[in-house]
């Protein structure tokens, strides 16, 4: 019980020293369902958006937690023998990163991804859940961050959990998120440690 008490106050003493700042992101998402045979059914990209905010908590020179909360629009276009169907779903998004960023800016990340469902739009009326209320999926990129504050970043989301939540003699069910993410960001109070100009 004792050692569950430290945990906050260790938690707390980690994000004192570390240098925090806030951002606003925003840009394209390339998303398609993965992991199934379709059979006859061919699955084809569908672009939307993605907007949101971040924190950030830099440890020394390299290390960021980034933890951010956005809405994203996904799903796919399915196309069954000439003719498609957009099926989209769109999320509360809580990824959770750790970024291991150069002095030059540039930085490559890793982490989970949470994912909560907000409203589906699907063609098909007599599915009344396409797809499940939670998702979870690894998100990896890189990306670019200015010292004036400005950033563009690449991310691709791998699905883990299964997305469909119905029965269907035409589309199995058994199929995940993957998600390319193109974004342009901005982080607010951007003032550099001293260690960084070194």
């Amino acid at each position: 019980m004792k050692k569950l008490l430290l945990l906050p106050i260790l938690f707390a003493a980690i994000v004192a020293n570390a240098q925090i700042s806030i951002g606003i992101k925003g840009g394209v998402n390339v998303s398609n369902f993965t992991g199934n045979n379709f059979d006859t059914i061919k699955a084809n990209s569908l672009v939307a958006f993605h907007i949101g905010a971040f924190l950030r908590f830099k440890f020394g020179r390299h290390l960021v937690l980034h933890p951010e909360l956005l809405f994203s629009s996904q799903g796919a276009k399915l196309d069954d023998q000439g003719n498609e169907s957009t099926y989209k779903v769109s999320y509360i998004n809580i990824p959770v990163v750790l970024q291991y960023e150069t002095i030059g800016g540039f930085y490559l990340e890793a982490g989970p991804q949470f994912g909560f469902k907000v409203s589906e739009d699907i063609p098909n009326s007599t599915i009344e859940n396409f797809a499940k209320e939670t998702d979870f999926s690894i998100a990896l990129g890189l990306g670019y961050h200015t010292k004036g504050g400005f950033g563009i970043g690449a991310r691709y989301t791998v699905g883990i959990s299964k997305v469909g939540d119905f029965d269907s003699a035409n589309i199995n069910p058994d199929f995940k998120n993957g998600v390319i993410q193109i974004s342009l960001f901005y982080t607010f109070f951007n003032k550099k440690n001293k260690s960084d100009n070194k």
